[in-house]
């Protein structure tokens, strides 16, 4: 299962790659219908600075003689130098018709000659040699699609001979949508990764940070340390996760305490004190003890002893208050019978008694000198205590 981290990166990147998608598509259908109205507002333009260099440069009216294509004194059929020269003053393709038919142009066929004697399309011979209009749109030139504008050729008498044309390819057009689509699929490709970093340092610091610091809270819990609230910083909703925390571990506290009172208001009911079923004897009396043998004594008056704690020997012996001797010994054998060290959870659960009634035997155990403790350090959490027999 994929982290909460990686989920918000995954749907915030998602999000930003579909609207970049849905943009570059939108921008490059935009592009492509400004870039083909670009082209043919050019050619226009072209069709007029062309027309007005061939007037100076020829002057004269246009006419066919001999089958060929003349302005004025000057033959135009064949004249490949003069529409080079205006294809590289406008940077397109030029051509010049006598009727359909090409006579002089820049335009290729497919073995790179020049596509002298090849005709114009059908749609475009009708717009303008039949209906004497200017063309300016798409048009097939010997098999490729250009943005063009054709105007007609008229002779003095205003007869339309032939035409002139002027080309933009459209795979010029296209290198150029393709150009401004790749710099703007790189700018937004920066633009998603500078906004993961940013998306990733803020989950971080405001979301994952605090959360997991809440965890680490609720594992103390798990382990039985009701002692740790917790402070952080963040976004509305995590101070108030915080505060809903805190009281919880308050109420838990209280919980705790009020059980750990009635326990122990329920064994010093339930059991009574030593002092209460043995009178004790004078300060100065000798008690024998009948588990040992005839040389062996406990002076009732001394505290008890590690040998006596280790042999089972507490009756008649003063104990903290609150605890009792056949609990004690209880506890003490249990531990004895594990051999091993052993926590306060354990010897609980083993006893049937509360936590924190078997610590307060195990730590009077321990100052007796029949145990000793040591502290279990783990990943998370409080060091744990265990208990060693001795």
């Amino acid at each position: 299962m994929r982290s909460l981290k990686q989920q918000i990166l995954i749907l915030l990147l998602g999000s930003l790659i579909v609207l970049a998608v849905c943009f570059i598509v939108a921008f490059g259908w935009f592009m492509k219908n400004r870039a083909e109205d670009a082209a043919f507002i050019k050619a226009q333009a072209d069709l007029a600075t062309c027309e007005e260099i061939m007037d100076k440069t020829f002057p004269g009216p246009w006419h066919e003689q001999n089958g060929e294509l003349y302005k004025g004194p000057a033959k135009i059929s064949l004249n490949n130098q003069f529409v080079d020269h205006l294809s590289l003053l406008t940077g397109d393709t030029v051509t010049i018709f006598l009727g359909d038919t090409r006579v002089a142009t820049t335009v290729r066929g497919s073995s790179e000659e020049r596509a002298i004697g090849t005709k114009v399309s059908a749609n475009v011979a009708q717009t303008v040699l039949q209906n004497g209009q200017t063309f300016v749109g798409k048009a097939n030139v010997v098999g490729q699609w250009y943005e063009t504008g054709y105007v007609p050729l008229r002779t003095e008498s205003g007869n339309i001979i032939g035409m002139f044309y002027v080309g933009i390819s459209h795979d010029y057009d296209q290198k150029t949508i393709n150009g401004s689509l790749i710099t703007l699929g790189i700018l937004g490709l920066s633009l998603t990764i500078i906004v993961a970093l940013i998306t990733w340092f803020f989950l971080q610091k405001f979301i994952i940070h605090p959360l997991h610091n809440i965890t680490l809270g609720a594992r103390d819990i798990a382990t039985g340390h009701l002692t740790q609230k917790i402070k952080i910083s963040g976004s509305k909703e995590i101070k108030e996760l915080e505060n809903a925390f805190n009281q919880m571990v308050e109420q838990l506290q209280s919980l705790t305490s009020e059980i750990n009172k009635t326990t122990c208001d329920f064994e010093n009911n339930l059991v009574p004190s030593e002092e209460a079923i043995y009178s004790p004897p004078p300060p100065d009396a000798i008690v024998s003890n009948p588990t040992l043998d005839d040389t062996t004594t406990v002076n009732a008056a001394e505290p008890p002893t590690a040998n006596a704690v280790n042999t089972g020997h507490f009756r008649g012996q003063s104990l903290p208050k609150g605890l009792n001797q056949a609990t004690l010994e209880h506890v003490l054998k249990f531990v004895q019978t594990i051999e091993r060290p052993i926590s306060a959870e354990e010897v609980a659960e083993g006893v049937q008694l509360t936590r924190v009634t078997v610590r307060r035997y195990l730590e009077f155990l321990e100052q007796c000198g029949v145990l000793k403790s040591d502290q279990k350090y783990g990943t998370v959490g409080r060091p744990l205590k265990l208990f060693i027999p001795l």
